[in-house]
């Protein structure tokens, strides 16, 4: 049996400080970027003279313009390194976010969302999952689940942060807060990152005490990656809608369910549940695979908008609901990462991840709009049910997914019997 190859110490102590500043810039990034803007949004269509709705649909479209434009996005992490690109991304958010801020009319609004859209791709998830497989390829599962497990407290930190600001100035003044801190605080934390060097770069020195978990090749065959890409890419599909829909419009939710100042208080519950399902699965999940945690993550979405739409306006419910959906989102952001690595191997995982961020944010794009539009024809209530029935469709395409790894791999063991036989 050949012995595992050590990984270094050198790398090891680097690792846990990339991902801790990668933690930092995400938390950052997600929360400026995305988290933000449901609470802003009825102040910033106020000051268009839009119905709400209209701004949410222009978020729409900014998503779409992100999912676009997310598949170069990928090429350039694989050709030009993803902590360049991420730099170049922080500076792109800060101007965007500075454009959206002085906008003097709609136009110039929208465009600006588009660009804050734009710029999200270059410097969330779609960037860091691989900066973190150019960094450290050898523990890049483990690496991603620590990740996700920092940035979990985006939303725990940025709704009450963004509730305060807006209570103290104006929409416009919060977006250049936001933007300070891109330069300030990611800024200088990406372009660190993009001087750290390459696992492969640094001498093995003695054994690390986290042991490699990327496989060299994926789990899929090359005769079958087509169709599983295309399951995959289905489940989150399905996935990114009713985390799009359900995200943007949390609080608008728990408010139109009755539940008023304690539907702010509940949503404080969502950080914290992704955070503890993180911890849980570094803990307890080490031999669940990611197909597995797939299918898991997204059973959990569904059921926790049914237990909400049959249980409100109980803030019990609604709490249970911040829970479970936050399970299921936390989840959902390791499987985003995690699930493309597992299945087709790390070569040119930036182009793969860009495709992916692609799939989600063009399918997603369509959610906050269509979801306003939804509860306004036939309640919340009916708009939570119809999302979590969408849901579903994702735990089945997960779950074709697994069959086909599954009958590869028999086909595959039968193959090596037979010629085993032969010999």
């Amino acid at each position: 049996m050949a012995p595992v190859r050590a990984v270094p110490v050198r790398d090891a102590r680097g690792a846990w400080a990339d991902i801790a500043a990668l933690g930092v810039s995400q938390i950052v990034g997600y929360g400026t970027l995305y988290y933000s803007f449901g609470i802003l949004a009825p102040a910033m269509a106020r000051d268009v003279g839009w119905p709400t709705e209209w701004v949410f649909g222009t978020l729409s479209v900014a998503l779409l313009a992100g999912g676009l434009v997310a598949p170069w996005t990928g090429r350039w992490l694989d050709r030009f390194g993803a902590g360049r690109v991420m730099a170049t991304g922080s500076v792109a958010a800060a101007g965007a976010l500075v454009a959206a801020a002085l906008a003097p009319a709609a136009p110039a609004f929208v465009l600006a969302l588009v660009a804050i859209e734009v710029a999200s791709t270059f410097v969330q998830y779609g960037a860091a999952f691989p900066l973190l497989v150019q960094l450290h390829p050898g523990t890049a599962q483990r690496s991603i689940l620590y990740l996700t497990l920092i940035a979990g407290f985006a939303s725990t930190l940025f709704w009450p942060l963004t509730t305060w600001l807006h209570g103290t100035m104006s929409w416009r003044e919060v977006y250049l807060v936001f933007a300070a801190m891109n330069v300030a605080v990611c800024l200088p934390i990406h372009l660190w990152l993009a001087r750290r060097p390459k696992a492969s770069a640094l001498p093995a020195v003695e054994a690390e005490p986290i042991a490699p978990v990327t496989p060299a090749r994926g789990l899929v065959p090359p005769s079958l990656r087509s169709r599983a890409f295309l399951l995959m890419g289905i489940a989150f599909a399905f996935q990114s809608l009713v985390v799009s829909s359900v995200l943007v419009h949390m609080l608008p939710i728990l408010s139109a369910l009755g539940l008023g100042l304690a539907g702010v208080m509940v949503s404080t519950v969502f950080g914290p549940a992704q955070v503890a399902g993180r911890f849980t699965l570094m803990v307890f999940g080490r031999d669940l695979s990611p197909l597995a945690l797939a299918a898991i993550s997204a059973a959990l979405l569904p059921a926790s908008l049914v237990l909400l739409a049959a249980t409100a306006p109980s803030a019990f419910g609604a709490a249970v609901f911040a829970a479970l959906f936050g399970l299921g989102n936390g989840l959902y952001s390791i499987v985003g990462g995690t699930l493309p690595l597992a299945l087709f191997g790390p070569e040119g995982y930036g182009a793969l991840q860009g495709r992916v961020t692609s799939i989600r944010l063009i399918v997603g794009s369509v959610a906050p709009f269509a979801f306003a539009l939804a509860t306004d024809w036939i309640g919340v209530g009916g708009g939570l049910l119809i999302t979590a029935l969408l849901g579903c469709a994702a735990v089945l395409a997960f779950t074709a997914v697994g069959l086909l790894v599954k009958n590869a791999a028999c086909a595959a063991s039968n193959a090596s019997a037979n010629v085993s036989y032969d010999a």
